[in-house]
């Protein structure tokens, strides 16, 4: 049995007493919560959030990183500063990242084994857009970003790898992939992984759903075979309406 894994993407909200405060409230919420945690606040909350989820069960995590270790590269958040600060997790691939910013395949699989060789998490974001969908072309897409994204990672370094399928015309539009439509992605999502790495590290694999998943339809896509999480946006901004998705059945 796969664990679920709910993860917070709080992207660019909050000041750092507001991310604070929202912290506390996400470990309150599910300190008694059975699955697995994780919240992402931006780059300027990431040390007070630190401090508050310390020794609870909620991971911390951050949003994107350098593809370089350290070096000139203005504005960039290197991996030795994400660890400095306690992060445990990396969000990689986030479609915002894909198409508004112009990070590339071979971008995000440089950042993926960067984060993985220094011994953090990776959440590898997929997902395809409308266009691409309404052409026939989803699974296609999602296959050639997991196969690219995971290009040189060792079937070891995998085991810290959770992918997160994200339909893009689902994100922040309030439209959502039926259980049925996203359960289908996510299957073929492993099976992707079966033909990289074996049956064992595709049945092992964690695929959460990253489109709009709220308490309205959180238990419907978790029912789901192949559906093992949420990386969760809008509704992680506010402990209550996280709360009922992170403590679902």
């Amino acid at each position: 049995m796969r664990k679920y894994f709910i993860a917070g993407n709080w992207k660019m909200h909050k000041t750092k007493s507001e991310a604070a405060a929202l912290a506390k409230g996400v470990v309150e919420a599910v300190k008694n919560g059975k699955h697995k945690y994780m919240i992402a606040p931006s780059f300027t909350a990431l040390d007070a959030v630190s401090q508050i989820v310390k020794g609870t069960n909620v991971l911390l995590g951050a949003q994107n990183m350098s593809t370089d270790e350290q070096g000139a590269h203005t504005g960039e958040v290197s991996v030795l500063q994400l660890k400095d600060l306690g992060v445990q997790v990396v969000i990689l691939g986030h479609s915002e990242r894909r198409h508004i910013y112009g990070e590339t395949d071979e971008m995000i699989n440089k950042k993926v084994k960067l984060a993985l060789q220094h011994g953090l998490e990776v959440i590898l974001c997929v997902g395809e857009l409308l266009e691409e969908r309404e052409a026939g072309h989803a699974e296609q897409v999602c296959a050639e970003q997991t196969e690219k994204g995971l290009a040189g990672v060792s079937g070891q370094d995998l085991a810290r790898v959770t992918i997160a399928y994200e339909p893009v015309w689902a994100i922040g539009t309030g439209k959502t992939a039926t259980p049925e439509d996203a359960d289908l992605i996510h299957a073929h999502i492993r099976s992707v992984i079966e033909r990289l790495y074996g049956k064992a590290a595709s049945e092992a694999m964690i695929i959460q759903y990253g489109g709009s998943m709220k308490a309205e339809n959180a238990q419907a896509l978790l029912a789901k075979a192949n559906i093992d999480g949420g990386l969760i946006g809008g509704a992680a901004l506010k402990a209550e309406t996280f709360a009922p998705i992170a403590l679902c059945e």
